[in-house]
């Protein structure tokens, strides 16, 4: 099959790159790996030997290091951090998982809900399917999310594409008194081909970590918009004047200010303004909503009341 291509480019041509597996390997051949060891050198009988400099000493593999991956088995990529960039939040780290830490920074915000509408956001966002969510459990399954790679385009014939194929699995957990709660995310299937072919790729527990770091790390990212705009909504909503009424109450009934507000939102704003008009806040009591406050005489506007 010929394919379209501009009357600008009339000769035929075959791009190659590399493929997502030789990304990770060093370049050149494996040659190093048959290195003969020199002996050190012989001092004859009667002679001292030189001193040796130990700036170019190849320090021993440890005790918990995987002495098969060499050559091509090796990834040379380095590796990912979680980046908790979003407000409130912050890593526990250890040898099996990363967990993110998510604080509420809203009192009147359910953190669980905002946890699962964030992650839920950024899938559909990223036009990735959910095949669970159970909100009582705190999971959400991905379907399987597809990445398709050109590695080899042909104009004449048909392209060599490169298929990676996962899916992930959120668990979120909210500690009962709500202010805090946790995100931690699997990798649950994995699947790579090249031209349709299955490339059969066993991960190591560094490969599902940068995976899953990487998918945590978007997650984060979008938390991290949607709590700025958040933030600056509450920040304009705070700054937006509390509209009031005068209700005048009968003989045995005295008059009072009617605020179209909640409790906290007249409180706050009261702790501001109340000085600002000259009062001097001696105490208060939010539980009962009670403030003491005094008032020294300066002939103004209060002096006459």
């Amino acid at each position: 099959m010929l394919k379209k291509v501009t009357p600008l480019l009339l000769v035929a041509a075959v791009s190659a790159c590399s493929t997502p597996i030789e990304r990770r390997q060093a370049n050149g051949t494996d040659d190093f790996l048959n290195a003969e060891t020199t002996p050190i050198l012989t001092i004859p009988e009667g002679l001292n030997a030189p001193t040796y400099s130990k700036e170019y000493d190849i320090p021993s593999v440890g005790t918990k290091a995987d002495k098969s991956l060499i050559g091509k088995k090796l990834d040379i990529r380095a590796p990912l951090q979680v980046l908790p960039m979003a407000e409130g939040t912050h890593i526990e780290e250890t040898s099996d998982n990363i967990r993110v830490v998510i604080d509420s920074i809203e009192s009147t915000t359910d953190l669980k809900q905002e946890i699962f509408d964030v992650i839920k956001g950024y899938l559909l966002k990223n036009n990735m399917a959910i095949r669970v969510e159970d909100y009582e459990s705190g999971v959400i399954e991905t379907d399987w999310i597809e990445h398709e790679e050109v590695i080899e385009s042909n104009w004449w014939g048909s392209d060599k594409v490169y298929t990676l194929r996962q899916r992930y699995r959120y668990n979120i957990d909210v500690k009962p008194h709500g202010r805090s709660g946790s995100a931690l995310i699997s990798l649950l299937e994995h699947e790579e081909f090249y031209d349709g072919e299955d490339q059969k790729i066993l991960l190591s527990g560094d490969d599902k970590r940068r995976y899953t770091t990487d998918m945590l790390n978007n997650a984060i990212s979008y938390m991290s918009i949607e709590r700025d705009r958040a933030i600056r909504a509450q920040r304009i909503k705070q700054s937006l004047g509390i509209k009031v009424d005068l209700i005048t109450g009968g003989v045995d009934d005295p008059a009072y200010w009617l605020a179209d507000a909640n409790y906290n939102s007249v409180w706050n704003r009261l702790r501001i303004v109340l000085p600002e008009m000259g009062f001097d806040i001696v105490d208060m009591d939010n539980r009962k909503g009670l403030f003491f406050i005094s008032l020294e005489e300066s002939g103004g506007f209060w002096s006459s009341l």
